[in-house]
């Protein structure tokens, strides 16, 4: 893979712009005290205003919120790989392989709860690699063994086949869930020559580039150590571990997820997280329940997004915040037009949503 024919500095002014039109903080407090017709008007007067408009006539409420919310992801995401040529357009294909990630959990999350397809297809985001009628055969299934098989050629067969045991023996999609990520993020390091957990990032144009994804990695990494130590399941949290991180190894993770405080501690003690994340580790330490843990932990994240494509700022760093910052804005909308939908008050909303 090489960077040499790449248009980096030419993508990331494109991004600028485009970064320049996300919600701010503010808007979302507008937001929350809206009813979902409101929030829908609202978008029209935004940039969602051609996917407002064209799907109004057949969707309304917070279907049309939801649709129109992610085909304008898909849009922006499409718009990346048109603006993008060599190198750069591999990296940033690559990572959106995330939403194959994303689509595939999804379906099986629906399978498993026998949700309606219509209901599974309004949450699908058709911004990664398989195509729509895949993806459309996989909603037609009943059974999560069946939808494996389907995906038979693709990358994503092998690691869905070989958790299947695991989740008939345990009934938790947790086995499931973590082959996709682990497939995810094995394929994105596969073609980057830099041995796996390596403290100091390499010099050259993939460096910003491994860097982010070591911090996606440690961060799903806690996430993932947490939520499966508070699930009172039966499950070793070093088993699902993803390799690639800095912060980790298999044997840390089920001490440090046991004491809470010693978790942050370690983030905080590794001096490329400590350094440039201190007020994101401060709301780590102020969590009080596992949302608020995770909403931190994505907050901290976009930070560090944010820090690399300040520090670098001709690498491919920047396109990789704005994507974070754009997948932000629509899972805020997203998480307000639902808690309104269903009656949540203000302040519960609020509690749902990434703000910096």
């Amino acid at each position: 893979m090489s960077l040499g024919a790449s248009n980096t500095e030419y993508v990331n002014a494109r991004v600028r712009s485009r970064r320049s039109s996300l919600f701010a903080d503010e808007e979302y407090r507008k937001l929350v005290r809206m009813g979902p017709s409101e929030i829908a008007r609202f978008m029209e007067e935004t940039e969602y205003e051609r996917e407002i408009n064209a799907l109004g006539a057949r969707f309304s409420g917070v279907d049309l919120i939801e649709y129109a919310l992610n085909r304008n992801l898909a849009k922006h995401f499409q718009d990346l790989l048109d603006w993008s040529e060599g190198g750069l357009y591999d990296l940033i294909g690559r990572y959106l392989r995330k939403f194959d990630v994303w689509n595939l959990k999804t379906i099986i999350r629906g399978i498993y709860t026998e949700t309606p397809a219509e209901d599974v297809r309004t949450d699908l985001i058709r911004a990664g690699e398989l195509d729509d009628a895949t993806l459309e055969r996989l909603l037609e299934v009943d059974e999560i063994e069946d939808a494996v098989e389907l995906l038979s050629g693709t990358i994503y067969y092998e690691p869905l086949a070989a958790g299947l045991d695991e989740f008939e023996e345990t009934g938790a999609l947790v086995p499931l869930e973590n082959a996709l990520d682990r497939e995810f993020y094995e394929q994105l390091l596969e073609d980057v020559s830099r041995p796996p957990g390596r403290e100091q990032p390499q010099e050259g144009p993939k460096a910003q580039y491994i860097e982010f994804l070591q911090a996606e990695i440690d961060f799903r990494n806690a996430r993932n150590a947490l939520r499966l130590a508070r699930s009172g399941a039966d499950l070793d949290p070093a088993a699902y571990y993803i390799e690639g991180g800095v912060l980790f190894d298999e044997s840390e993770l089920n001490r440090l997820v046991a004491d809470y405080d010693e978790l942050v501690d370690h983030i905080a003690e590794n001096k490329r997280y400590g350094d440039r994340l201190s007020g994101a580790l401060d709301r780590l330490r102020d969590a009080d329940s596992l949302i608020q843990f995770e909403h931190a932990l994505d907050a901290a994240l976009l930070q560090y997004a944010d820090t690399l494509a300040s520090i670098y700022p001709t690498s491919v760093s920047a396109v990789l915040s704005y994507i974070l910052a754009k997948e932000r804005e629509v899972e805020n909308i997203r998480a307000i037009a639902r808690g309104r939908e269903v009656g949540l008050s203000e302040s519960e909303i609020e509690d749902e949503l990434v703000i910096l």
